[in-house]
Formats: C-alpha cells, structure tokens, sequence
C-alpha cells in the first residue's frame, strides 16, 4: 500500500490530477502493482476523503495554543515515537489541528499497530498532499526520504 501512495504523490501533481478509482486501479496494476495492494492503498485513499469531509469543521475553528492528550488506544495504535513526530510536526507549524486528526485517524486505520516511523511520514505526506498544504522544502524532504524503498509490503 505505502508504494502505491508514494507512486501517487509522485506521478499526481494533486489529487484531482488522479484518475477516478477504476481508471485508477488498472493504471496502477499496469503497472506492476498486486490487486490486494491496490485495493488497500485505494480503501486508505476513500478513507481519508470521508475523515477529511467530517473534519471541515475542526478547521474552521480558530487556532489556539490548545494541548492534544492522546487516549491510551491511541499510544497503544500510534505508539510513542509516531506521536511524537506528530507532535513535532503540530509544533513546527506543518501540520494544524484539523489535519493532525485526519493524520491520526488515517494512521490508526493502517493495518500495523505501532504504526513505524517511515510510514508514519508516508501518511502524513498524503494528508499533506490531499489538502494541497504547502509544505516548506525541508519537511518535504523528511518525509520523502529514501527509508520507503525499504518498507516491506
């Protein structure tokens, strides 16, 4: 799943740039990708358009300098070394209130529990990249980093 979305942040200037889910899915296994992979990477995708829809109206809400407290189901899915790049990025000013939840609900659906640090950032990449955030250059090139060739499938 985590090629398929760092093939997609590749190829796809933004997400309307992508074909739709069908077209999509015969792109994609054209070129190379198992059908398994492609289902999940494109079930992750639904996934965050409908997280992102219900959290519209988290982002309207005017920034504070409030505290995010994670539920010990969220440090047990997310584990500490994500929750703290998490909050380094919230910290940073890279990643605000409303996507830092569609990044922790999107996490929490991946199939891994402690999600790992690498595909944390592949996550947070396409959060980023679903909202068309900019993204200053030097946080782009942490999350792209060469660690996704070793993930494991």
């Amino acid at each position: 799943m985590y090629d398929i979305l760092v093939y997609l942040f590749e190829n796809y200037y933004t997400p309307q740039a992508c074909p739709d889910a069908d077209v999509l899915a015969h792109k994609l296994a054209a070129v190379g990708f198992e059908h398994e992979d492609i289902d999940e990477a494109l079930g992750w995708l639904y996934g965050l358009a409908q997280t992102t829809e219900h959290c519209v109206q988290l982002s309207q809400v005017p920034q504070t300098n409030s505290t995010r407290v994670y539920t010990d189901h969220e440090y047990q899915s997310l584990g500490t070394e994500a929750i703290g790049f998490i909050s380094f990025l919230e910290g940073s000013g890279v990643l605000p209130a409303a996507l830092r939840e569609i990044l922790i609900e999107r996490a929490e659906a991946a199939a891994e529990s402690p999600i790992p640090l690498e595909k944390l950032k592949i996550l947070t990449l396409m959060v980023l990249w679903s909202q068309e955030a900019e993204v200053d250059h030097l946080v782009l090139e942490e999350l792209l980093t060469d660690e996704h060739t070793r993930l494991s499938h």
